[in-house]
């Protein structure tokens, strides 16, 4: 809508056309008022396009659109690296996030694409030893993958599960270890003490582990799930997100906002049930979808 505007002479060149961008993109809204370009990512993505149509770097119409879209792109992934990095020996991957958000069936599903498609030998580790529904949830996924999985008893130490899990990788040289955490204590400090000493006592067994920390953030949470990624982000260092439930680009502006106000990189998106619906993240794609849905 933008180029056309421009190239009918109804919006011009300078402050009009910065006004006029943000009120487009302020136009990408769900019904229920979920940006699906959070705030925070506008300015210095209309400054850029602003500064480079001012410069002749960009003209209107389709040049503008297409300039728009790597912007926005470039915002969702920091750094530029979407890889999850799973080179070193009994790799580590840790998984983060609140309960409900989808992360037992998001390590299931991982694991089950390392395992089947990449074979890769997997351990899972249940280290999410307070909820016994993960436990089991995550004991099918470890059949279906046909993976082996290390438990703990119910309400015993995550760390002590952690230990095991990865000790059992490094028996047998399993290529990764797929941590599972808590999602839930009774206060935010406990968590965060829990998460800590997981990290602690894989860091000890094996340099550099966890090697990716990953958190799961339901889509559907806007706002929120950008200050759960802040707060996991604070203690566990996480090197990268998962989005799930993400049936659309109106729910996906928490993208934009985890990359641009955290510098984490979206790295899987989950849309789905199905084993197919995880997926590695688009940044270019999602963008394009943002611009045109």
């Amino acid at each position: 809508r933008l180029e056309d505007e421009v190239e009918a002479g109804e919006v011009r060149g300078g402050e009009e056309m910065r006004e006029r961008l943000i009120e487009l993109l302020a136009e990408t809204a769900t019904p229920e008022g979920e940006l699906r370009i959070d705030l925070s990512a506008r300015p210095a993505v209309v400054r850029r396009l602003e500064d480079e149509v001012e410069a002749g770097e960009v003209r209107g119409g389709e040049d503008m659109r297409e300039r728009l879209i790597e912007l926005l792109a470039e915002t969702a992934t920091p750094e530029g690296e979407l890889r999850i990095d799973l080179s070193a020996k009994s790799a580590v991957l840790m998984v983060v996030g609140v309960n409900g958000t989808g992360k037992t069936t998001t390590i299931g599903k991982i694991a089950w694409h390392l395992q089947h498609e990449l074979g890769l030998d997997v351990i899972v580790g249940a280290a999410d030893t307070y909820r016994a529904a993960a436990v089991e949830q995550l004991a099918e996924w470890a059949e279906r993958a046909g993976c082996q999985i290390v438990k703990g008893t119910e309400g015993g130490d995550p760390g002590a599960v952690a230990f095991d899990a990865v000790a059992a990788a490094q028996a047998r040289n399993a290529d990764v270890v797929i941590c599972d955490t808590a999602g839930r204590l009774h206060t935010k400090d406990n968590l965060m003490d829990e998460l800590l000493k997981v990290r602690r006592v894989v860091s000890k067994q094996l340099d550099g582990a966890p090697h990716e920390t990953l958190v799961v953030i339901d889509a559907t949470t806007g706002q929120n799930g950008v200050r759960q990624a802040k707060a996991f982000g604070e203690v566990a260092e996480v090197t990268g997100a998962v989005l799930t439930k993400l049936d659309g680009s109106a729910k996906g502006g928490v993208a934009l906002a985890i990359s641009s106000e955290l510098g984490i990189p979206v790295k899987l998106i989950g849309i789905g049930e199905s084993l197919e619906d995880l997926r590695p993240f688009d940044a270019e794609q999602f963008a394009r979808a943002l611009l045109t849905e």
